[in-house]
C-alpha cells in the first residue's frame, strides 16, 4: 500500500465514555464481523479483567479499510495508572479521535492522555458521543474541550479541531445535531479528510519497538511503526537497545494488521505498522535499525513510578492451600515476565530473600498486577501501599494528584470533610443538576483508603477520579485510619455464638463457618486500639433443660473488600494475604506476645 493509503490513529477517552463501543462500531461498519446482532459482548476488551471493571488496561491494534484506505486503530488504556501502555502507543499513531461524554464532559484521565498526544504533535478530531442521554450539554462539552487544548498549550492548528457529534451505543454519528445520520460514516470520512497520511521516509531502516505480542508456537514478536525505509521478510538488521549497544539479527517473518489479527507479508513500507517474527532479546523501546549503519531512536519515554508496595511469600498457616505457584521462585519469575510488557513498573529485591519491592504509578496499576497473578494461581503477601518520597532542591517532596468528585449534593458536605482532612485543597465546585462536581488537589498518600470511607459516608453515592499531577513539597502528617483491628486469638472456625457475643466490639469481615488463624484480622474495633477476641468458642452443650433463656444470634452481614480496597485498607503492622480464591488480612506478627513485645520497643 503506498503512504497516502494509510491512516494511524489513537483513540483517546476517559474510563467508560464509549471508546471500545465506538471501536466495534467501527469494526462492524467496515464490514470485518458481519453478525452484528449475535456479538454483544465488546471485542477489544477481551481481558476477562477488562470486562469485569470496564475499563481498557492493555492497548489493542486493529485495521480496517474504508474507501480503500486501511485505518490502524490504536485503543488507548483511559487511566492515568496505566501511562506507560498510553506513552508507548501513542508513538505509533498520527492523529487522535478524543471521545468525550455529552454529559460529564472532560475528566482527568482524558486530560492526561491528550496532554501526550498534544505534545507529539498528533492532530485531533473530537467525538462528543452519548447526546442520546437525557439531559446531555454537547455545546457547553465542546466549550469545555476548546478550553481544556488551550491550557495544555495546543497549537492553532491542533485547537482548529474539527467536530463529530453521536452515540457510539447506537451506531451513528453527523457533524450537525439537527441533521440525525443513520450510520457513522461521517466520522470515517472525517478520519480521511483531517488524519495526516504517514509522510514518505525513503532510507535505512528504522522502527521503535513498542509493543509486544507472544505466540506459543514463534515466540515473542516484536510491534511497531516503521519509521524510515522498509523491512522484508528474512532480512539482517541490527537490534540497538537503550543503551545504544547493537547486535545482529534476522527477521524470520514479517506480519501486517488486517481486521481483528495478522497477515504475514514480504515486505512493509515506512508509515505502516506491523509485527516481526524471529528477533530475539528484544526489549520494549529497543529499535530495529541497518545493520551496517545503525541509527537508533530515541526510546519511549516513561513516567516514574509514584508508589511502592512489598510483594512477599505467602507463610501463613493457610498457605498453599489454594495456590499452585507459592515459592519465591514462582513470583520472580513471573514479575520479571511483567517488566518485559509493563514499562511502568519496577522491582527490586526486598529485606529478605523471599521478599521483593514492587514499584508502579498508583494502587490500581498494582491491583491489575496482583489480580491477573492471583487468577494464574499465585499466592503471596502484600505490603501497605508506601507513596514515593523524593528530594528536590534539598526539599523534602511527595506526589500530589488531581482529584474529582462527582456526588449528589446533599452529601457535599460530608465529602469536603472527608478530604480536607487528608490535606486536599479544593479548586474548583460546580453544581450540575442534583449532582455536585468538585476538583481537589491533593497528596497521593491522602487519596490511599479514601475511597472506602467516602463511599460509607455518602451512602455509595461518590464517583472519583484521580490522576498524578506533579510533585510538590511535603504537606504534612496525614491521620491513617482512626479504628483498630479485631484480631482472631486461636486457630479454627468462627462460630455464630461466638459472633454474636462480639458484634458490640466492632464490624466483623467473616460470617459465620468460616476459617481463621491466630493472627488474621476478622473485623475493624470500634475504638483505636487492637483487641485479641476468641471466635472460635462453640456454645457448650448440657443434658440440663434451660426453657426460653437461649437467645437467638443475630448475625449483622460481614463487610466484604476489594482486592484494591483491602490494599488499601491495611496498617502498617498488617499483610494482605492473596490466595486465588481468598484475601485475608493478618497482622505481620501472629502471635499477641510478639505484637506487645514489639510495642513496647
Amino acid at each position: 500500500m503506498q503512504n497516502k493509503n494509510i491512516r494511524n490513529i489513537a483513540i483517546i477517552a476517559h474510563v467508560d465514555h464509549g471508546k471500545t463501543t465506538l471501536v466495534d462500531k467501527i469494526i462492524y461498519f467496515c464490514h470485518l464481523i458481519k453478525d452484528h446482532e449475535k456479538r454483544q459482548e465488546l471485542i477489544l476488551d477481551n481481558n476477562d479483567l477488562e470486562r469485569e471493571r470496564g475499563i481498557t488496561i492493555l492497548s489493542k491494534n486493529v485495521s480496517v479499510v474504508y474507501n480503500d484506505v486501511k485505518i490502524n486503530i490504536i485503543d488507548t488504556p483511559g487511566h492515568a495508572d496505566f501511562g506507560g501502555e498510553v506513552e508507548r502507543v501513542l508513538n505509533m499513531a498520527d492523529g487522535v479521535i478524543l471521545l468525550v461524554d455529552a454529559f460529564e464532559g472532560t475528566m482527568p484521565q482524558t486530560r492526561f492522555v491528550l496532554s501526550k498526544a498534544l505534545a507529539l504533535g498528533l492532530k485531533p478530531i473530537v467525538v462528543i458521543n452519548k447526546v442520546d442521554k437525557p439531559n446531555c450539554r454537547p455545546d457547553f462539552v465542546h466549550e469545555q474541550v476548546f478550553d481544556l487544548m488551550y491550557s495544555l498549550n495546543a497549537t492553532d492548528d491542533q485547537l482548529d479541531f474539527p467536530t463529530v457529534y453521536g452515540s457510539a451505543k447506537e451506531g451513528w454519528m453527523t457533524f450537525d445535531l439537527k441533521d440525525k445520520s443513520d450510520n457513522i460514516a461521517p466520522l470515517m470520512d472525517y478520519i480521511l479528510k483531517y488524519i495526516p497520511a504517514p509522510v514518505e521516509n525513503p532510507g535505512t531502516p528504522q522502527m521503535l519497538i513498542t509493543s509486544l505480542d507472544y505466540n506459543a508456537y514463534v515466540g515473542r514478536i516484536a510491534i511497531g511503526r516503521i519509521h524510515r525505509g522498509e523491512l522484508k521478510d528474512g532480512m539482517t538488521v541490527s537490534l540497538v537497545n537503550r543503551e545504544g549497544v547493537a547486535k545482529r539479527t534476522k527477521i524470520k517473518e514479517i506480519h501486517t494488521f488486517t481486521g481483528l489479527g495478522q497477515q504475514k507479508i514480504d515486505k512493509m513500507s515506512n508509515g505502516d505498522i506491523c509485527a516481526l517474527v524471529g528477533i530475539e532479546g528484544f526489549e520494549i523501546g529497543d529499535s530495529i535499525c541497518d545493520p551496517e549503519n545503525p541509527e537508533p531512536l530515541a526510546p519511549v519515554k516513561i513516567d516514574e513510578p509514584t508508589m511502592s508496595m512489598l510483594f512477599t511469600i505467602n507463610n501463613s498457616p493457610f498457605f498453599g492451600r489454594e495456590g499452585k505457584f507459592v515459592t519465591s521462585r514462582h513470583i520472580k519469575e513471573r514479575l520479571d515476565k511483567e517488566l518485559e510488557k509493563n514499562l511502568a513498573l519496577r522491582v527490586k529485591p526486598g529485606a529478605t530473600a523471599d521478599s521483593f519491592i514492587v514499584y508502579g504509578r498508583g494502587v490500581m496499576h498494582l491491583s491489575v498486577l496482583i489480580e491477573t497473578m492471583r487468577r494464574e494461581g499465585y499466592e503471596l503477601q502484600l505490603g501497605q501501599p508506601k507513596v514515593l518520597i523524593k528530594e528536590i532542591d534539598g526539599k523534602k517532596c511527595e506526589p500530589i494528584e488531581q482529584m474529582d468528585i462527582d456526588v449528589a449534593t446533599e452529601y457535599s458536605g460530608k465529602v469536603i470533610d472527608s478530604v480536607t482532612l487528608r490535606k486536599a485543597e479544593m479548586q474548583n465546585m460546580e453544581i450540575r443538576g442534583d449532582r455536585t462536581h468538585f476538583e481537589f488537589v491533593i497528596p497521593s498518600r491522602g487519596i490511599i483508603g479514601l475511597r472506602t470511607q467516602m463511599m460509607t459516608a455518602t451512602a455509595g453515592e461518590a464517583v472519583i477520579n484521580h490522576r498524578f499531577l506533579e510533585y510538590q513539597p511535603w504537606k504534612g502528617d496525614i491521620e491513617g485510619r482512626k479504628n483498630g483491628s479485631l484480631v482472631a486469638k486461636e486457630l479454627g472456625t468462627t462460630f455464630a455464638y461466638a459472633l454474636n457475643k462480639l458484634q458490640d466490639r466492632g464490624r466483623f469481615f467473616v460470617g459465620a463457618g468460616v476459617s481463621v488463624y491466630e493472627g488474621m484480622v476478622i473485623g475493624e474495633n470500634n475504638r483505636a486500639d487492637d483487641i485479641t477476641v476468641n471466635v472460635t468458642q462453640s456454645k457448650k452443650l448440657t443434658n440440663m433443660r434451660a426453657a426460653g433463656t437461649d437467645e437467638k444470634s443475630h448475625l449483622f452481614p460481614p463487610i466484604k473488600f476489594s482486592l484494591e480496597e483491602s490494599m488499601e485498607y491495611i496498617n502498617e503492622d498488617e499483610y494482605l494475604e492473596v490466595t486465588p480464591k481468598s484475601l485475608r488480612m493478618r497482622k505481620i506478627l501472629l502471635h499477641e506476645a510478639e505484637r506487645k513485645r514489639n510495642t513496647r520497643k
